[in-house]
């Protein structure tokens, strides 16, 4: 068992248990959660800049720059040019969303298991405690 009292060492080691659980749900449909997430984050923005989906998700646009490229070589999304050139935005792809709704029912089944586990109340308790450490 784990007996660091360092915050960050429980938080690192459950966001990757919790990764795993997702990543397994998600295997059969050649994406993980943080792909999955995305997606879904670009069906919600509608062709959203790279900018404001970085913000949205909580991502440095390198980061989110790299997680774009491996979804647009495989037909997910595609980048388009926006109102100048230095402002790119992002599409999800006919395919990306064909992908994020036969991904859906899997992601909804590992996080009702995760809530079963949990248990509502704690369940919004985390998130609460962990939308006022981000």
């Amino acid at each position: 068992m784990l007996t660091s009292e360092c915050i960050c060492t429980h938080l690192r080691r459950a966001a990757r248990g919790v990764s795993r659980h997702y990543d397994e749900a998600l295997a059969g449909f050649g994406i993980n959660v943080a792909q999955f997430s995305l997606l879904r984050h670009l069906k919600r923005l509608d062709q959203p800049s790279i900018s404001t989906l970085a913000e949205a998700m909580g991502l440095d646009r390198s980061t989110l720059g790299r997680n774009l490229r491996v979804l647009e070589a495989d037909g997910l999304v595609a980048l388009a040019e926006g109102s100048d050139q230095r402002n790119r935005l992002v599409q999800l792809t006919p395919r990306g969303m064909s992908c994020l709704d036969a991904a859906w029912p899997a992601w909804e089944q590992a996080q009702n298991a995760l809530v079963d586990t949990l248990g509502e109340g704690q369940r919004d308790e985390l998130i609460r405690l962990l939308e006022r450490l981000a």
